[in-house]
């Protein structure tokens, strides 16, 4: 087995490193999208907006990171702490990259990675309501509805009594 650098999450089929400013040209790209972005603000992105959100600027407040299979990068999740023991995720594939269970695998190592290092109780997402299919990979990632949030769902996850 290879060495990993410590700030690399380590799925089954997936990884995530920190999103940096050399990922600015990809990361925009994908948030000009409009497929991309269709659950994700639901529209395109310039180029400062992204520089703004999703590159390492706003460290510590929130975690970007780029979801990779192999070395390519298939997606995009991002953590924000909630408070001391607790927090939420976000994630968006590429469209290639859905319906191959990269997802759940990718949010199952970022849980394991935020329950096991980084303490957190808790995790939620608040996928919208009507995005049946990203309600169904959160839930192959471990998380439960908790209540709809507007026209969101709230979904937790928490460890298990066995990683507890």
């Amino acid at each position: 087995m290879q060495d990993t650098p410590d700030d690399v999450i380590v799925g089954e089929a997936t990884s995530l490193v920190p999103a940096t400013e050399e990922h600015l040209p990809l990361l925009t790209d994908w948030f000009a999208d409009p497929e991309f972005v269709r659950n994700w603000g639901g529209r395109p992105l310039t180029r400062a907006e992204v520089a703004a959100k999703y590159t390492g600027r706003r460290r510590p407040a929130v975690v970007s990171l780029l979801v990779l299979k192999g070395v390519a990068p298939v997606g995009y999740a991002q953590y924000v702490p909630a408070g001391p023991r607790d927090g939420g995720i976000d994630m968006a594939l590429l469209p290639h990259a859905q319906g191959q269970g990269l997802g759940p695998d990718a949010a199952r190592a970022l849980v394991r990675h935020l329950h096991a290092v980084m303490g957190w109780d808790r995790v939620t997402v608040d996928p919208e309501a009507s995005n049946h299919r990203a309600i169904r990979a959160w839930t192959k990632a471990g998380f439960r509805p908790v209540g709809p949030q507007g026209s969101r769902l709230l979904m937790e996850c928490r460890p298990s009594p066995s990683s507890a």
